[in-house]
């Protein structure tokens, strides 16, 4: 049986991940071997233009799949690269608790690893300037309604340090706390609102 396998199948089907990725909400495992098969083609294709002298119509198929194969593994990687942005604010920065978890670690290539520990660099370093003044990872989605909050321990979180003191949160305890002082515990989920 012959493969009957066209140019630009790989990276069709590189999208058509991508595709379902965004319609079920998920992070999908990265596909090494599909991108590293779509870069393969692109370099025999590269090949096969360089060394024909002629201009045939063969080689505007070729220069075309070339466009697309590129287009597509751009995609693909911003895609991917939006994907982890959206997680790392959701998280509220906190980049221990995404690579913490072993189900997103595992699907991240390392080069996304590398790319959300330069971002979280990226933020921190911006975000020093003024942290005084404002949190700019603090969630702005849903905007406090009052300036304490009653919350509820869910897991342990040791001692911290607020504005009116040291609290030392132990699971299954409450408190009523400045939200501000503890808003990246809520989100990291370490507290939770009552």
């Amino acid at each position: 049986m012959t493969d009957t396998r066209q140019f630009g199948d790989l990276a069709t089907q590189l999208v058509a991940e991508s595709r379902r990725s965004t319609l079920t909400d998920t992070l999908l495992k990265y596909n090494d071997s599909l991108v590293r098969s779509i870069i393969r083609e692109q370099r025999d294709l590269e090949k096969m233009t360089e060394t024909s002298q002629n201009v045939t119509p063969a080689m505007l198929i070729y220069q075309t799949t070339i466009v697309r194969n590129k287009r597509c593994l751009l995609a693909y990687h911003k895609h991917r690269m939006d994907r982890l942005r959206d997680m790392y604010w959701t998280a509220g920065g906190a980049l221990p608790h995404i690579l913490s978890n072993q189900d997103i670690r595992n699907k991240l290539s390392p080069h996304e690893v590398d790319f959300l520990r330069q971002y979280s660099t990226s933020v921190m370093d911006y975000r020093a300037g003024f942290s005084n003044e404002l949190d700019i990872t603090a969630s702005i989605t849903h905007p406090p309604k009052d300036l304490h909050v009653l919350v509820h321990v869910i897991r342990d979180c040791g001692i911290i340090q607020t504005e009116l003191g040291s609290i030392d949160f132990q699971k299954g305890q409450r408190f009523m706390v400045r939200r501000a002082d503890i808003e990246h515990l809520i989100v990291q989920g370490y507290l939770e609102e009552v």
